[in-house]
């Protein structure tokens, strides 16, 4: 058997079920419960000192 033809079998066969499968575990990590707070949490770094500037100790957190 060729080379080629041996590791394309491999890949339309078992890879493609490996990265179906890492493609459902990021999608069910990104989604998992709690996670919800620190995503909030970093969407709105942007607007966390609108009003006034952040102390040195609140810069350093």
């Amino acid at each position: 058997m060729e080379i080629y033809t041996l590791l394309r079998q491999f890949a339309d066969s078992w890879m493609l079920l490996v990265l179906f499968l890492f493609f459902i575990g990021v999608v069910v990590w990104a989604f998992r419960p709690g996670s919800t707070k620190v995503y909030k949490d970093t969407a709105n770094i942007p607007f966390r000192h609108d009003d006034k500037p952040a102390t040195s100790e609140e810069a350093r957190t």
